[in-house]
């Protein structure tokens, strides 16, 4: 248990090239000697790997810590159940095979949808540049893990892990493009003001004058998309030599969309639905059975790529840096280039946007794509 503990912790630092440790987990669950143990060491895991939800959640609703603690726990039921009950204490491949459904599972929704702290997430530290084949090699060796042939497994990932930390070179950005990051406060519910869209704006005119021709914004920069703030943006950036891609939300009658502009000319456009918005704070499907409007809404599968400018663009938005699916989708329909971007006002004193931004990095390397990031912190 201590050991799984120490797993998620150095693991999901926030540190890319410390990504591989978390793939020591699928041993410590496999030669767990009881049920009892597997489950310990399973909620170990969860729980380091996501510590700073607490504080997170804190932050973001201005309360104390009971709510976060409550959050917390209950974001790991998920990851448990489905470990605890694909466990076996006998050896051989079986159990590998029951591993291998867990992964699964927790790769996709629905238990996907709390599918935090992946191992997997770890392959483009281990595998840079090998795309779907280091998947495959990734996947292999976690499996491996869980036999006795797990010492061997580590001692080959190890050390390709290693040769890669060694290489590293971060990942590119496509020519033009570029990603500016805000520090705006705020609080649950609360969306950007006119003050603060007039000094976002003002940043994208610096970043074109300076020769951008893409400018990324961050996750609910331009607060509420209404005709009004529509006029805003088109009045204020009229004949600047650039194209802004812009995080805000749609509103209707039954909840509202997580969505990317695209600010072009004289027109503008919803570039991207946020496929997986964060649970509870954002993604309340539970509150239509009510007849209330139902928060954020979830499309799984739907727009994994975007064109921007002459780039296929690969969408990520805040939580769904930290999943599986979202990427992998996007990346089976062969990007050009990651947009990830977040609105982490809410993580002061966590590692949380560091852990975003390291599994998008991981994604990025394996895939060979350039990465542009634009956060609100």
């Amino acid at each position: 248990m201590v050991a799984s503990i120490a797993v998620g912790l150095v693991g999901w630092s926030g540190n890319p090239s410390l990504l591989p440790v978390a793939m020591l987990f699928p041993a410590l669950w496999a030669f767990a000697p009881t049920r009892l143990i597997a489950a310990l060491v399973s909620a170990a895991y969860f729980l380091a790997a996501s510590r700073g939800l607490p504080q997170g959640v804190a932050n973001f609703y201005g309360s104390g810590f009971g709510a976060g603690i409550a959050l917390w726990l209950a974001a790991a039921i998920g990851f448990v159940l489905v470990h605890v009950a694909l466990w076996t204490g006998r050896p051989g491949w079986g159990r590998t095979l029951r591993y291998c459904i867990a992964a699964l599972l927790m790769s996709v929704p629905p238990f996907g949808i709390v599918g935090w702290a992946h191992p997997i997430t770890a392959t483009g530290i281990v595998f840079p540049g090998w795309g779907w084949w280091g998947l495959a090699a990734a996947a292999i060796g976690l499996l491996a893990m869980t036999t006795r042939a797990w010492p061997i497994a580590t001692f080959v990932l190890g050390g390709l892990c290693l040769w890669s930390t060694a290489m590293w070179t971060p990942p590119d950005m496509p020519k033009g493009w570029v990603g500016v990051d805000t520090n705006f406060r705020g609080e649950g519910g609360q969306y950007a003001d006119f003050a603060q869209q007039r000094e976002t704006i003002n940043k994208v005119r610096a970043a074109a004058s300076d020769g951008a021709k893409i400018v990324v914004l961050p996750e609910s920069a331009a607060g509420i998309w209404t005709p009004t703030v529509e006029r805003l943006w088109l009045r204020e950036l009229a004949g600047l030599n650039a194209t802004i891609n812009v995080g805000a939300i749609v509103v209707d009658n039954a909840g509202y969309d997580n969505v990317m502009i695209e600010i072009a000319g004289e027109g503008a456009r919803i570039l991207y639905r946020e496929r997986m918005p964060v649970p509870v704070s954002m993604w309340q499907p539970w509150l239509g059975w009510f007849g209330e409007p139902a928060g954020a809404r979830a499309h799984f599968f739907a727009n994994p790529i975007v064109e921007s400018g002459d780039l296929r663009v690969a969408p990520l938005i805040c939580y769904e840096q930290l999943i599986i699916w979202p990427m992998l989708q996007s990346a089976f329909h062969t990007p050009d280039v990651i947009v990830a971007t977040g609105n982490g006002w809410w993580t002061d004193n966590t590692s949380i946007v560091a852990i975003q931004k390291a599994g998008a990095t991981a994604w990025a390397r394996l895939f060979g794509l350039p990465i542009i990031f634009a956060f609100n912190i």
